[in-house]
């Protein structure tokens, strides 16, 4: 399999390369020359294969030879290894709970198949690899987590001052070992600018092997369809029509995944980008114009983008086409005010503890359901509500217990450097960081 280069065609990789490399030139994203797709008999009998089967199968013609069977075997197997269930709210809504893993969020899927992919890769490698990444809560605890104590591999994530929960900053910052946390004075979308400018700074790569583990990696990326399968394993024991998959949506990876596997067969029957008031690609939706804005902070904190990246990937899967897209993904904004609405209201309907970007979901998807009566779906569950404890106690009055796993990191200290949302200080940074190696 190769993949190209978005803003460069004619550069074309394979897996590897494009894992380490983690963008081409001009900050251009890849993207598979093909689109390989389910057989048809495996995606009508999921409920004959094991979770991890179908995470085999899932990436094994993404990868090609690049990674022996057995190996890979073994990484889709430690990438699916706690519960993914898909848990019904009420009559049209399920909810597919990703936030069973060790970060709690459903970016733990990605971050432990790339860093197995790279650790396989550069187990051979005799110079050491930055991984530098950028995140708006949960990608950098996942992250971190995927690749604390690797050998040969140091990982800088920067992450917004004061605009992420205290359970979030204690999985990016708590750690410490090979893990190096910078508190910008600023957005995500600072953060991301950044980093993408370190890929494209001469100095920086003449000195640093680096690569990214942000969605615009196709190792964090491509196995995000994993969950949508095995959402859908369990949609059909239950369901005989396709579902609406409604997608909390920032950085625009996650459903970008989804709507990858709906290209290769994947059984659907529309997605939702549910955004909360950062509202680009709503607004594209509508307009057929795409503004990007300065994020806002909001309650869910992991999609305050104003810019996402992966959606460039998006408009390539639907071949720029505006009205194709349009007629497969719907867009809807919601406010703080809504969100703690919706968490209140399922709590005390329910019995079911949402967090601030399940709401917004839940939300969406409730809206298109009543635009469309007699379809059902289901919301992804990005993150667990101890994530948010301020917005979900404020909207139920109820304490959300920190779970077991969390007490040891939450006692441990706080290890940051502060930066301001300025590039010579991130390259002072990662250069005396390598220079102290």
């Amino acid at each position: 399999m190769k993949y190209y280069n978005l803003k460069d065609n004619q550069e074309t990789v394979d897996f590897k390369t494009a894992t380490i490399k983690s963008q081409g030139s001009q900050k251009g994203l890849f993207f598979p020359e093909t689109i390989p797709q389910f057989d048809e008999e495996f995606i009508s009998n999921l409920h004959l294969y094991s979770d991890e089967e179908i995470a085999f199968r899932c990436m094994k013609d993404l990868i090609g030879d690049e990674i022996p069977v057995e190996e890979l075997k073994k990484i889709a197997a430690e990438t699916v290894s706690f519960d993914i269930p898909l848990k019904k709210i009420n009559e049209q809504i399920s909810v597919l709970e990703l936030f069973h893993g060790p970060t709690l969020a459903f970016k733990d899927v990605g971050a432990r198949f790339m860093s197995r992919c790279l650790s396989y890769f550069l187990k051979d490698q005799d110079k050491k690899v930055t991984v530098l990444v950028a995140t708006s809560g949960d990608t950098g605890g996942a992250v971190a987590h995927g690749f604390y104590n690797v050998p040969g591999i140091n990982v800088v994530i920067l992450y917004p001052k004061n605009r992420v929960s205290p359970v979030q900053e204690k999985q990016l910052t708590a750690l410490g070992g090979n893990i190096s946390a910078l508190e910008v004075d600023g957005n995500f979308d600072d953060c991301q600018h950044l980093v993408k400018q370190a890929f494209s700074d001469e100095s920086i790569n003449s000195e640093l092997f680096l690569t990214s583990a942000n969605s615009i990696n196709i190792a964090r990326w491509l196995p995000q369809q994993i969950y949508y399968v095995l959402a859908l394993k369990q949609w059909q024991q239950r369901e005989n029509t396709d579902p609406v998959i409604c997608v909390p949506s920032g950085n625009f990876g996650n459903i970008c995944a989804g709507l990858l596997a709906y290209f290769r067969g994947l059984p659907a029957e529309h997605f939702i980008a549910a955004c909360n008031e950062n509202d680009v690609v709503p607004d594209y939706l509508k307009s057929n114009e795409y503004h990007p804005k300065k994020a806002v902070a909001t309650l869910s904190n992991a999609m305050d983008v104003g810019d996402p990246s992966n959606f460039t990937r998006i408009l390539e899967l639907f071949g720029h086409q505006f009205e194709d897209l349009k007629n497969m993904i719907s867009g809807y904004s919601v406010d703080d005010e809504s969100t703690l609405k919706t968490i209140a209201e399922v709590y005390e309907k329910y019995g079911y503890i949402l967090d601030p970007h399940g709401a917004v979901a839940f939300t969406s998807l409730e809206q298109y359901l009543n635009e469309h009566p007699g379809k059902k779906g289901f919301i992804l569950g990005t993150a667990h509500p101890v994530k948010f404890p301020e917005a979900v106690e404020k909207a139920t009055s109820i304490k959300i217990e920190i779970p077991e796993a969390l007490n040891d990191l939450m006692k441990k200290e706080k290890k940051t450097v502060e930066i301001h949302a300025d590039f010579e200080e991130l390259k002072r940074f990662l250069l005396n960081k390598n220079h102290e190696q």
